[in-house]
């Protein structure tokens, strides 16, 4: 029987978290999302005092910091420093709180940027890590091996963690500077369109592969994982199986948005990773998939984009 009804959510003003808020299964919970005054994730006294007060259930980890390509290489520092700060204030909190489920949400930018797709969750820490997002990468992987390295220690903590594949939806970010790459396009497509512009430039030669999953699709994951936690693998990939061009993308951005130009490519751009795809068999054989297709997700996102963005 499911004992979890009082979840801690971090990073509930973000994408992933406001998705979870969104969720037709959050009425069943009593969901805490407290603001940055409540929980300074940077501090691990605030982390400390805020559950030694709360005493959830399950914490849900989503909180960190996050940004495309252009975000990463300009502030390395920060997204190792403060996203590997947040993990292991609140990780050591929930220990000393005797909070026996944590939910910790990682990224596939962990895996190795010459691994083979798809990629199986036995070959993080097997080589070298994609440089444009490496210290993301590094603070992610930290606080993957907390996790295991906590329940090591102590059988009762069921300390688990999720690797997404990429994601982008409602309450995306939108800006080139800070966004990743659907909404950016999203953006950008809709500029030219409002413009009339004929072209629209993509980095690279458009043939890199990325695999990006609605993040409501996720959102009923981890409600599913928690109505399940004592079942969920101690770590597990969640995404689509499929992967998409880069090119195919912006193909079926701009056929959602209606433009009818065409595309140019910078070859002196770098593109990450050439193609980056996670393996989803432990996710089949935990009984979930995915239910939102790239152009409906396209769709309701660019609906978003036009009521809460423009």
């Amino acid at each position: 029987m499911n004992q979890i009804k009082k979840i801690l959510l971090t990073g509930s003003t973000g994408m992933v978290g406001k998705n979870i808020h969104e969720h037709a299964e959050a009425v069943h919970y009593e969901i805490l999302a407290p603001s940055r005054n409540e929980l300074n994730l940077l501090s691990s006294q605030s982390a400390h005092d805020y559950l030694q007060r709360s005493k959830p259930d399950l914490i849900i980890h989503s909180a960190g910091r996050v940004g495309g390509i252009q975000a990463n290489m300009k502030n390395p520092v920060s997204f190792l420093v403060e996203n590997l700060d947040m993990g292991r204030n609140i990780l050591l909190a929930a220990r000393e709180a005797k909070v026996t489920n944590f939910l910790n949400l990682a990224s596939s930018c962990m895996y190795p940027r010459n691994a083979e797709s798809p990629l199986t969750e036995d070959l993080i820490l097997k080589g070298e890590l994609e440089p444009t997002n490496e210290g993301y990468a590094l603070a992610k992987i930290a606080i993957m091996k907390l996790c295991q390295y906590l329940q090591k220690e102590d059988s009762h903590l069921k300390y688990k963690t999720i690797v997404p594949c990429n994601l982008y939806g409602r309450w995306d970010k939108f800006s080139p500077e800070h966004s990743h790459m659907v909404p950016a396009v999203i953006s950008k497509i809709h500029a030219a369109k409002s413009s009339h512009a004929k072209t629209v430039e993509i980095w690279g030669d458009g043939t890199a592969r990325r695999e990006f999953m609605f993040t409501g699709d996720l959102a009923d994951l981890i409600f599913r994982a928690v109505s399940r936690f004592d079942q969920l693998p101690e770590v597990m990939n969640v995404g689509l199986g499929q992967d998409y061009s880069i090119l195919e993308y912006y193909q079926a951005i701009a056929e959602v948005i209606g433009f009818q130009g065409e595309f140019s490519f910078d070859l002196s751009k770098p593109i990450g990773m050439k193609r980056k795809m996670v393996d989803v068999q432990l996710q089949t054989a935990f009984g979930w998939k995915p239910k939102i297709s790239l152009k409906q997700g396209i769709l309701k996102t660019y609906q978003f984009y036009l009521e809460n963005i423009l």
